[in-house]
């Protein structure tokens, strides 16, 4: 098992008197191990990489993860474009709960890495995503009903919000770069990549000094 793995097993154990379902448990543990793999490996704080501060780690701590503390966080910069995310995910979320204030957080923060964002958030495949998107943002995943890829979906909304037209096309279907949008997302997970020895690995990233 690799080491982000490894973190990955730790958190889900400690997820044992979780006060969400064990599928958001699955998730929030998803995106912490691979930030905390990244974290480690960049030289950057897990606030950096999360998009979450010292309160808000420690907060998703206690609702997820109840056995695990971890050290004093600072406070990361939000630009102009994730504020915008946060805010358009926040306002479509569907309990308007603690937890999913911080899967807002973590996802507009997440958004801001390279790959395809289901990569990113650390999950198997882009169905789990999917699934991410039903549960704590109904609102978001109805009206993708075309299921455009989640990125270019959300900065559509966001030029939407501001009063800008992101395409030139009336309709997508008559875009001559309809793949970008709505093409596959394939590709193997980062959680396995890593596991797979294809990204560097630090020998000791670990959960076990928090709990």
């Amino acid at each position: 098992m690799g080491r982000a793995e490894s973190i990955y097993a730790e958190l889900l154990w400690q997820g044992g008197r979780a006060a969400v379902p064990p599928v958001d448990v699955h998730l929030a543990a998803s995106i912490l191990a691979l930030s905390f793999f990244e974290a480690e490996n960049e030289g950057r704080s897990l606030a950096e990489v999360t998009g979450l501060d010292g309160e808000e780690l420690t907060e998703l701590c206690r609702i997820a993860f109840p056995h695990v503390s971890l050290p004093e966080q600072g406070a990361p910069q939000v630009g102009h474009e994730e504020q915008a995310l946060r805010d358009i995910l926040w306002m479509n979320c569907g309990e308007a709960s603690v937890f999913e204030l911080l899967l807002a957080r973590l996802v507009a923060r997440r958004c801001q890495r390279p790959n395809h964002l289901w990569q990113d958030l650390g999950f198997a495949s882009r169905d789990e995503l999917s699934m991410l998107m039903r549960l704590h943002f109904p609102r978001l995943a109805l009206k993708n009903a075309n299921d455009m890829k989640w990125k270019k979906f959300f900065y559509r909304m966001m030029c939407s919000s501001e009063g800008f037209r992101l395409c030139s096309v009336p309709v997508c279907t008559e875009c001559d770069d309809f793949e970008a949008c709505f093409g596959p997302e394939d590709g193997e997970a980062l959680l396995a990549r890593i596991a797979n020895g294809k990204l560097p690995s630090s020998a000791s990233s670990s959960v076990a000094g928090y709990a």
